[in-house]
């Protein structure tokens, strides 16, 4: 299977499963967070590639890589006529208690959706079946903040604090995020910010366009 068969096998399964995610989260969601719209990419399966990955959070559109900021990559995409800017790394440490449980690839997105009127929504594809109903938590600048999960996504609970969230991602050196499994295993990702300001920025120039 040529590489484009998998992106567009992998963002035709998460269209398929972001509407009853979307649905799912939306009504498992704390109040305050239910009228963030989900990213598809927390929906889609986890790919071994930023490039796949990125495919799978456009919604069905082709990405274009407009920049690359240190360990984040800067992607804009159209999907239905609408534009779609976010920014996306892989962890640049991963742990897991008991150690080595195997698992697939995780992301961590900030996104932009205009049309929505979503502004740097932060979502981490965590790569493994969450733990219904766990706690989960990311830490950066010395603050934790609450997440609720849903399948494999991440987002944070209270909504009214991403605006501080990222304010302190664009400051700190890196971010932790922590989860545990449906199987129990607790899991450490630790994303370097190292150019997340800069990705940010170059999206907010060109999401206005």
């Amino acid at each position: 299977m040529s590489v484009r068969q998998i992106l567009t096998s992998l963002v035709l399964s998460a269209l398929l499963c972001a509407a009853s995610s979307l649905a799912q989260a939306q009504s498992a969601a704390p109040k305050g967070a239910k009228d963030a719209a989900k990213p598809a990419a927390a929906a889609a399966k986890p790919a071994a590639k930023p490039e796949t990955a990125a495919a799978a959070a456009a919604g069905g559109a082709e990405p274009t890589l407009i920049g690359q900021f240190g360990t984040w990559g800067a992607y804009t995409a159209t999907p239905n006529g609408k534009k779609v800017c976010f920014a996306l790394a892989k962890p640049s440490s991963s742990k897991t208690n008991p150690p080595n449980r195997p698992r697939d690839p995780a992301y961590a997105f900030v996104s932009t959706r205009p049309a929505e009127k979503v502004t740097n929504e932060v979502s981490i594809m965590i790569g493994y079946a969450l733990k219904p109903g766990s706690e989960s938590s990311l830490e950066v600048g010395g603050a934790s903040y609450a997440m609720y999960t849903q399948g494999d996504g991440l987002w944070i609970k209270n909504a009214a604090e991403e605006e501080r969230m990222v304010d302190a991602m664009r400051k700190a050196a890196d971010v932790t995020v922590k989860g545990v499994s449906a199987k129990g295993t607790e899991t450490i990702d630790t994303f370097s910010l190292k150019g997340l300001s800069q990705a940010l920025d170059k999206l907010a120039q060109d999401c206005r366009r």
